[in-house]
């Protein structure tokens, strides 16, 4: 069970209200995080030192310094101990905003300048807040690959969209998409790349999944709506590279979850081992001969039933299937059929399996006696 996300308590003065209301509103949307704001605001005869003690209920307590909160006159007895020495003591972690020309005591670390609308600030506060990364990061920038757009505009632009609040974008540069990801990874709690090219909806999702550790053995209905739910729940980044247009809908989850979808494909990983094969019953120019493609379905079916994708086993077993047929092959079409039998009584449609069973018996094992 996911835990709650962190608690975070903005301790301010009643003049700062809009101002303290705005860094809330870009937390909640980029760092999944539960606010509170309107207990954090300083009454009357309060002061920052006491409204910070009173926020160490929470996991964070962030201080904002300005003109209106700090006193004129604030010896060092008054603070160290509500906002340096206590808070260490009991393991809350706590942070300085600084929002005007006030001059806050020096030694307060760490100390985040919002003075203006600072974006800057905002994302270092968040990532701060946030305490985690991202650990998915591109290989070497690529050979040859160098991007020719306006790389530092681009990339506030998909910062803007994708990273300081949920959302999807496409660019056609892979280049531009992994500098994305180095620039902001700390925004996210995970990034998954989905090389997309020549691959279908199936084999998409049984990557993501083994991506996640999640083990999906329904169809592919079932795994998509489990997906769904876990992805969007999350501040994941799904990145999708030689995607083809228009991108597959269904991986774009919502919710908490960005997508970044590439129309350049970018190098082969190797990481999933199923791809070579299923790519060999995708590819219209097969260039293996049929025992090395019934060698490399039967290699896909182990694989996929260890790692209970058993949608991806499905389809391939369809795919080789209808290879079968092409190839008058009456042992892989009853080999391959009983698979499919197998497989659609595990999802429960027991209806369909019998009607193929019935269909292999008198098509395929019948005419396999005769010779």
């Amino acid at each position: 069970m996911q835990a709650l996300n962190p608690a975070v308590f903005l301790c301010y003065a009643a003049a700062d209200r809009a101002l303290a209301g705005d860094i809330a509103a870009f937390l909640e949307r980029g760092a999944d995080v539960r606010l509170f704001l309107e207990e954090g605001e300083m009454r009357a005869g309060s002061d920052l030192a006491a409204k910070a003690r009173e926020g160490r209920m929470a996991d964070v307590v962030l201080v904002l310094f300005s003109r209106y909160s700090m006193p004129s006159r604030w010896p060092r007895a008054q603070w160290e101990g509500p906002l340096v020495t206590e808070p260490a003591a009991e393991g809350v972690r706590i942070g300085f905003v600084k929002c005007d020309d006030c001059v806050p005591p020096r030694v307060l670390q760490p100390m985040f300048d919002y003075d203006g609308l600072n974006l800057r600030g905002l994302r270092k506060l968040k990532r701060w807040v946030r305490d985690r990364a991202a650990s998915y990061r591109p290989s070497e920038p690529l050979q040859g690959a160098g991007y020719q757009g306006r790389l530092e505009a681009d990339l506030e632009i998909l910062g803007i969209a994708i990273a300081d609040r949920a959302g999807v974008e496409t660019v056609g540069s892979v280049a531009l998409a992994f500098e994305f990801v180095r620039a902001f990874g700390e925004d996210f709690d995970e990034i998954f790349r989905l090389p997309s090219g020549g691959r279908t909806l199936a084999a998409l999702a049984g990557d993501l999944a083994a991506q996640l550790g999640m083990r999906l053995e329904g169809d592919l209905p079932s795994n998509l709506d489990r997906l769904r739910e876990f992805c969007s729940a999350r501040r994941f980044l799904v990145l999708m590279d030689g995607a083809p247009d228009p991108a597959p809908q269904q991986l774009i989850f919502g919710g908490r979850c960005s997508t970044l979808i590439v129309s350049e494909a970018g190098p082969e990983t190797g990481a999933d081992a199923l791809r070579p094969i299923q790519l060999a019953f995708t590819a219209p120019d097969r260039a293996l001969d049929w025992a090395e493609l019934c060698a490399m379905a039967r290699l896909g079916r182990r694989l996929t039933r260890d790692q209970g994708r058993l949608a991806e086993c499905f389809e391939l077993m369809q795919q080789w299937h209808a290879a079968a047929l092409e190839e008058e092959d009456r042992a892989v079409l009853s080999e391959s059929a009983r698979e499919m039998e197998w497989i659609l009584e595990g999802w429960g449609r027991t209806e369909e399996a019998e009607r193929r069973e019935w269909h292999r018996v008198t098509e395929f094992d019948e005419q396999m006696r005769l010779f």
